[in-house]
């Protein structure tokens, strides 16, 4: 019975056929029906608990144990369980009323019975037994949990874990309140359980001892090759001579060595073993490998010019560097010195450029020219560094990384390896695939290159990585160091038209089924397109273009057989109204606007910055999505106006407003150094009332003095001013070298000016005061 100070409570009742619960423990419980109102009857009350009672057959279970609700949720199976934690054995009383659908009774908690020296020493050797059980079964996380535990009782209560008790035993735990008791009956059922285990332990012991399964597998096997051999049958399904296999390919000495000792290992395991299927699936990989094949470089620089000439309009940077990397290996091969692999031997550059100048495709023209295999390798998106150096043999579903895989497709060592879009490589909590690639791409390592999957050395030095990017500065700068970088800054409009009328023309026309009897354009059609149509520095959209043309014709032509000229007069009925036109002259109409060149991640393009002042407390308010950089140069140009007003004929009130600087397309985030020079002349018209002349463009950053400081991107500028239809363009003079790599056609078009003052740039960007006024009359 319940001692007389315990207390009584009305909580719902919750019957479970299993698990037992006692105190102390924490248990899944799935719940039906029934159980579900209890719990929720329970997490309704105040006191959140509810009482767990075995279901019984034969009677009305007697004691149960108060429980609290841990979490409610869904097991794997998709069914609703709780987790409960026994607290406190409970008498089970008369009936009582709750809320809710649940069966409620009053229950009478069991107070803790005193502990004496009888229930300490009857704890102390039950512990030593359950201690000798668990160390036999080397729980040892459980052991320490035990050796925690100093209440007798609270130890009784953890025979409610024991596997190997019934739930007929471990009811009688539960209904007996005297801890004494239950130390007892532990004692005989934990010291009966460990004698039977010892036996069996020492059963299997001497069955071990005796034979060994595995290498009895092993002789049989043996045996029965040896018995089909002399039968002369063939071995069955499945079962392929690896060690035959690895000593007849072609593998280097530490391959061959690292394949023979997987293939003993394979010997030794036996059929159901799933470290044999791992040791298969590497070993076919291994073999598949083209270790010692290579494909023989072409040694006719003329010809693997002509090659590159044939497949691209330009790119000389990239077709010099190739055919000077045939001409290297062409000498040393005459001369009888090792043409392949070594520590530095590679070639890895990277294209970087807009999208839509060929830089993809080149790659293909490149392994062409090179007579090798050609294999692409799509980077954008990747985030799992596993990607590139593989995973590791133990996980399920191993493969090796993309590099290892690209060699296996190309079928030789020397491929031409193409890594698209490597500015686009991302990271997570997978790793950082760029600096997996470091290694890959740097010619003083990849010559011992180790994927994780292999664990092997395997030599990349005779590769000839590709690779392709938009933006430079989204590459790693450690990665970009191991790289030669090429440059690609896009295309002239000559260029355009030369590209259009001898690749896309005739691509495009054989794909609509056209002759060149059926349709002509005109190059001036073409240069229309060019300058009108589109606006990018690569041809992607002039394609596009002339593929709409075509189709139309190809429509006509079903209805008229007459063959059609397109020239530019045309073009308005096929590709409608042009999309751009020249508009500088009427973004400066006004003063406050200037025109500034800048650099993005689709080449080069112009930029007008408007300043313009209101009334207010003086000030400098910013708009249009600038970054830091950009915000502090518009106000190192407004703090140069202000300091020299006078030299500039501006009057010093005319600042002591509020000063508004915008750069229109406000939803692209602009930043960068070089609108310096722009935003001064922006300002100064704005306060002279004087405009800024509509065919000028400038670029550069400005110090506090007015020096012009130089910047990046000089080429890609000069050719988004041709294309804008600029014709003047101020530059800073330190700058003045990189005028080498400008086209000639635009340095032709375009009067570039080399500058060091801004105060210069401002006195001739800025129409005269006299046709200031007459303009504004």
């Amino acid at each position: 019975m319940p001692e007389a100070d315990a207390t009584t409570r009305p909580v719902p009742l919750l019957f479970v056929s299993e698990p037992i619960v006692l105190p102390g423990m924490v248990v899944p419980i799935e719940l039906d029906d029934a159980a579900r109102a209890a719990v929720d009857a329970a997490q309704a009350s105040q006191s959140g608990k509810l009482l767990i009672a075995p279901r019984l057959d034969d009677r009305y279970p007697t004691y149960g144990v108060l429980a609290s609700i841990v979490q409610v949720g869904r097991v794997p199976g998709g069914g609703a369980a709780a987790v409960v934690r026994g607290e406190k054995r409970a008498h089970i009383g008369t009936g009582a009323t709750g809320p809710g659908a649940a069966l409620w009774v009053s229950v009478d908690e069991v107070a803790d019975p005193a502990i004496t020296d009888e229930t300490r020493s009857l704890a102390a050797e039950y512990k030593k037994l359950l201690l000798a059980m668990l160390q036999r079964r080397e729980a040892w996380q459980i052991v320490d949990v035990v050796n925690k535990i100093t209440d007798p009782s609270a130890l009784a209560d953890t025979a409610g874990y024991a596997s190997y008790l019934s739930d007929v035993q471990k009811r009688e735990l539960l209904e007996t309140e005297d801890v004494a008791a239950r130390l007892r009956w532990l004692i005989d059922w934990t010291g009966e359980h460990l004698a039977e285990v010892e036996v069996n332990d020492k059963i299997a012991e001497d069955v071990r001892a005796g034979m060994d399964k595995q290498q009895k597998e092993f002789l049989l096997r043996q045996q029965l090759a040896a018995i089909r051999k002399e039968l002369g049958e063939g071995e069955p399904d499945g079962s392929d001579d690896y060690r035959t296999r690895v000593e007849a390919a072609d593998l280097p000495e530490k391959v061959r060595e690292a394949a023979l000792r997987e293939v003993g290992k394979l010997e030794r395991s036996s059929e159901q073993s799933p470290e044999g299927g791992w040791i298969r699936t590497w070993l076919d990989t291994v073999l598949d490998l083209p270790w010692n094949v290579t494909t023989e470089d072409s040694t006719d620089l003329k010809a693997a010019r002509e090659i590159l000439d044939a497949d691209h309009h330009g790119l000389d940077d990239v077709k010099d560097r190739i055919v000077e990397y045939l001409a290297v290996r062409a000498r040393r091969s005459q001369r009888g010195m090792a043409v392949v692999g070594g520590r530095g031997s590679g070639a890895v550059m990277v294209l970087a450029g807009p999208p839509g100048v060929g830089k993809t495709s080149l790659g293909e023209s490149v392994a062409r020219a090179l007579g090798r295999t050609f294999v692409r390798v799509a980077l954008g998106g990747v985030r799992d560094e596993a990607e590139i150096r593989g995973h590791r043999r133990t996980y399920v579903g191993a493969l090796p990384g993309r590099i290892v895989r690209a060699i296996g497709e190309a079928g030789s060592m020397n491929p031409v390896v193409l890594l698209d879009e490597i500015d686009k490589v991302g990271s997570d909590y997978r790793g950082d695939p760029s600096a997996a690639l470091l290694e890959v791409l740097d010619p003083a390592q990849n010559h011992t290159f180790r994927d994780h999957y292999l664990d092997l050395d395997l030599d990349l030095s005779d590769v000839v990585f590709l690779a392709t990017a938009n933006v430079i500065e989204n590459i790693p700068s450690a990665l970009l160091d191991r790289m030669e970088l090429v440059t690609i800054d896009g295309y002239t409009a000559d260029d355009k038209v030369a590209i259009a009328r001898d690749y896309l023309l005739p691509r495009q026309a054989e794909r609509a089924a056209l002759t060149a009897d059926e349709v002509t354009v005109t190059d001036a059609a073409l240069r229309k397109i060019a300058a009108d149509y589109t606006r990018e520095p690569g041809v992607r959209q002039f394609e596009r273009l002339l593929a709409k043309a075509l189709r139309k014709v190809t429509t006509k032509l079903d209805a008229d057989p007459s063959p059609i000229t397109i020239d530019e007069p045309d073009l308005v009925e096929y590709l409608g109204r042009p999309r751009f036109m020249p508009e500088s002259d009427e973004r400066t109409a006004v003063p406050g606007v200037a025109t500034g060149l800048a650099v993005t991640g689709l080449g080069g393009d112009v930029l007008y910055i408007e300043a313009g002042s209101v009334d207010g407390e003086p000030g400098l308010k910013l708009t249009g999505q600038l970054g830091d950089v950009m915000k502090e140069s518009a106000q190192i140009a407004l703090s140069y106006v202000r300091a020299h007003a006078e030299q500039l004929g501006v009057d010093p009130k005319a600042l002591d407003r509020q000063i508004h600087v915008h750069v229109p397309a406000g939803a692209v985030p602009k930043d960068g150094p070089s609108a310096g020079v722009t935003m001064v002349t922006a300002l100064v018209s704005m306060a002279t009332g004087r405009q800024v002349r509509g065919d000028v463009g400038m670029t550069g950053e400005v110090t506090l003095n007015g020096r012009v400081l130089p910047i990046g991107g000089v080429k890609q500028k000069l050719l988004a001013a041709q294309r804008a239809g600029l014709s003047t363009v101020f530059i800073p003079q330190r700058n003045e070298p990189d005028l080498d790599d400008v086209p000639a056609d635009v340095l032709e078009a375009l009067e570039v000016r080399p500058m060091t003052d801004v105060a210069e740039i401002v006195a001739l960007a800025l129409e005269p005061v006299a046709e200031t006024v007459t303009a504004a009359a």
